[in-house]
């Protein structure tokens, strides 16, 4: 029976990386795979799942409609899917990651979630929460604190580099908009938990 995977952490723990390490090993082994990015995310990175140590490939834009399960059992009427990757997952509403279950569950294909557990206040994403609840298998990938114990949460920064308290839950951004930090940096400096 195939599995829910959620491979979670903060920024920069090379969850991308892992990912099309993965799709890699599939498609080396002459099996499909089917990549797949939340639109929010898609435009910033041109449709591709991107590794900051530049490592790309083109992934199917997901928007906030989109039935994840239909697209899935329409496509496998065409081809053999062998699994499913998702990047960025915490951007998937509740109801996309449940149609992720259902690619599993119903047609026996494995699907391999990646994303950040909590936003720039230390709260779920949505998506998160969800894969939290419901994955088969939860992989932590770690990164590192300035300090040198284990990151955990993500702070957002503006231009000036400044703590950012408040805003919009999604702001897409890299190295220039969040630091990674472990929860006793991350209470001390924000003040939040």
């Amino acid at each position: 029976m195939a599995k829910v995977h959620f491979f979670y952490s903060t920024m920069n723990a090379g969850k991308s990386t892992a990912l099309l390490q993965s799709n890699y090993n599939y498609n080396e082994r002459g099996m499909e795979t089917l990549l797949l990015t939340p639109k929010v995310d898609a435009v910033a990175n041109k449709s591709m799942v991107h590794s900051r140590i530049g490592l790309e490939a083109p992934a199917i834009v997901v928007d906030p409609e989109m039935n994840i399960f239909d697209y899935v059992s329409n496509l496998v009427k065409e081809r053999s899917i062998a699994c499913v990757l998702a990047d960025e997952a915490q951007f998937f509403s509740k109801d996309q990651v449940r149609q992720l279950c259902q690619v599993s569950d119903i047609l026996n294909i494995p699907a391999m979630c990646y994303g950040i557990r909590t936003d720039f206040r230390g709260e779920l994403f949505e998506g998160s929460a969800e894969l939290l609840a419901l994955a088969d298998n939860l992989v932590e990938l770690k990164t590192v604190c300035d300090c040198g114990r284990k990151a955990t949460m993500v702070v957002r920064l503006d231009s000036n580099g400044n703590i950012v308290k408040d805003g919009a839950k999604i702001q897409i951004g890299g190295n220039d908009s969040y630091k990674v930090y472990c929860r006793k940096h991350f209470r001390e400096l924000t003040h939040l938990i």
